[in-house]
């Protein structure tokens, strides 16, 4: 799973996701693109199950790039807990993504597989998702 080696604060505030992304929004690495269409936080595990499901469809072929990290803290309170008496501990890490935002980019297989891995990856992550293609110039 993808964690930070170190972060500057321990605990953040939750924030809101608002807005379109205005970097990491156009395909710079691959061939084909897994591109956000809604705002939401993506946990690591849902990151790597997503690169679980893209690897083992194109059989270890090909190459893939994870453009999104989960730089954010997210914290939970122990379960049975009165309110009050601050805030949790940090339980996981998670990816802020906002609409547009490119998520996995893969490039050496052919369009309807890596249109496949990338349907299998989508359903692993709690945002819905577009199948997009580089355009040669």
């Amino acid at each position: 799973m993808l964690i930070p080696n170190r972060t500057k604060h321990r605990k953040v505030r939750k924030g809101r996701i608002r807005g379109v992304a205005t970097a990491g929004n156009t395909i710079a690495f691959g061939e084909f693109a897994l591109q956000a269409q809604g705002h939401e936080r993506i946990t690591s595990r849902q990151i790597e199950a997503a690169r679980q499901a893209m690897t083992r469809h194109i059989k270890r072929g090909g190459k893939i790039w994870i453009r999104i990290f989960p730089h954010t803290p997210v914290t939970r309170k122990p379960q049975d807990v009165k309110m009050g008496s601050g805030k949790g501990n940090p339980e996981f890490f998670a990816a802020k993504v906002k609409p547009g935002t490119i998520m996995f980019e893969m490039q050496g297989v052919q369009e309807d597989v890596a249109r496949e891995a990338m349907r299998l990856a989508a359903h692993k992550l709690p945002v819905k998702t577009k199948f997009l293609v580089r355009e040669e110039a």
